[in-house]
């Protein structure tokens, strides 16, 4: 799973000449035009995100198959985030010299390749390997396919600015983080054999995505000498680190609230709330993250620092709900208190963003910027993991109501601390 901007910045890049970038260059052969390329990055961002979330509301059926502990499903949503951290460490960054298409074309092929895997190797070791792979490859397109999808816009409408271009990327981003649980729990719910069609019809849409993108034109010369390659830097200012630092935290424990719903949620629906529709299922994790998505739209002309106060109280509010959910087994009151809280957690980590980009300059803001996607990830990856460890001796109540109490502490801590910046 990745959100909203890419630590990657478009205008760091170089533009092609001839058929790769320039406005009027005449096209290679079977190249799209720059405007249509766009909408075919786009498309194929979202096609990408909604795989990787496509599991969310089948990990009950793999453990009503398999007879697994709940503790297995954080290990497996865990090696996803696991893969998404160490492809942006290691190779999210380099479509800057090797190409954006080039990129968002390994991307696509690693996510076959998971595809292949969820359909022939779908045994607890099978999902942990699919899980990684599907992670890198969600790694791997974020940067290059936020960086392209504004170099493409830039080059067929120069005049037009990039507002379009940032919202696009948004909004295909988190969007198909949530239609892909919507999707999965559909399958299951009317059509047959919801473990196998799911993956099968992503099989066949990824393949088509991956023939479009080969179509889009590049927007990055590809050096003669290809550079020494080095991870993604990682630089945080040395005269604001409280403040990053605050930054920092509000990021992790937003991405804690995104991995509790895209790894537990459907179990606890199952286990805790009797809940046993699989479109409901997947309606709960898609109900978040539309709201997040949606509250980044909405509210996008406020100012970071009225972000952010709408933002604090609405994660505290919806995390409180959760508990209290969990605790007199309230359907409603769960699936609307998750809403408030993916509502709330798209504010927090937008205006964590902001604060962030606000303490560097433009030459290291990238390098401050994939610091604080990694410290994201880290919150998607490590307390999951410790629910996980948790759940091997206490029931998932407890650890829930316990989960729910220190990420909302985090939250508040991180954001309070923001504001006093």
């Amino acid at each position: 799973m990745a959100l909203m901007t890419s630590p990657t910045s478009a205008s760091s890049s170089s533009r092609a000449s001839g058929a790769s970038g320039e406005p009027g260059a005449p096209r290679g052969p079977w190249r799209l035009r720059h405007g249509a390329g766009f909408w075919v990055i786009a498309a194929a961002f979202l096609a990408v995100m909604a795989f990787s979330t496509l599991p969310t509301p089948l990990y009950a059926l793999y453990q009503q198959r398999d007879g697994f502990p709940t503790w297995v499903v954080t290990v497996v949503f865990a090696a996803y985030a696991i893969g998404v951290l160490a492809s942006l460490f290691l190779i999210g960054h380099i479509s800057d010299w090797a190409g954006r298409r080039r990129m968002i074309l390994v991307a696509i092929a690693l996510e076959i390749v998971a595809a292949v895997l969820f359909l022939f190797w779908n045994d607890i070791p099978g999902l942990l390997v699919a899980r990684v792979i599907s992670g890198v490859g969600v790694g791997a397109l974020t940067a290059s396919a936020t960086a392209h999808l504004s170099e493409l816009r830039s080059t067929a409408r120069p005049e037009e600015g990039p507002r379009l271009a940032g919202t696009v990327s948004t909004v295909v981003n988190t969007g198909g983080l949530a239609v892909g649980p919507l999707i999965a729990g559909a399958f299951a719910q009317f059509l047959p054999a919801p473990l196998v069609l799911p993956y099968a019809v992503f099989l066949v849409i990824l393949a088509v995505a991956a023939v479009a993108v080969a179509l889009v034109p590049e927007t990055v010369e590809r050096a003669e000498e290809r550079p020494a390659y080095r991870p993604q830097r990682i630089s945080l200012p040395r005269d604001a680190r409280s403040t990053f630092s605050a930054a920092a935290v509000a990021a992790f424990a937003g991405f804690a609230v995104f991995g509790l719903f895209t790894s537990l949620a459907p179990t606890v629906l199952s286990g805790v709330l009797h809940e046993t529709s699989r479109l409901v299922a997947g309606a709960v994790p898609f109900s978040v993250f539309a709201a997040s998505a949606v509250s980044q739209i909405v509210f996008a002309r406020l100012s970071s620092h009225a972000q952010l106060v709408l933002a604090i109280p609405l994660v505290v509010l919806g995390l409180a709900g959760l508990a209290v959910g969990v605790l007199v087994a309230g359907l409603w009151l769960f699936v609307a208190s998750g809403v408030i809280a993916g509502a709330g957690v798209g504010l927090l980590f937008r205006s964590s963003i902001a604060v962030a980009a606000s303490l560097s300059s433009p030459d290291h803001r990238g390098e401050v910027l994939a610091a604080i996607f990694l410290i994201a990830y880290v919150g998607l990856a490590v307390p999951v993991l410790l629910v996980g460890v948790a759940l091997i001796v206490w029931p998932v109540v407890p650890v829930l109501v316990v989960f729910v109490i220190v990420v909302g502490a985090l939250s508040l801590a991180g954001g309070l601390r923001m504001l006093r910046r």
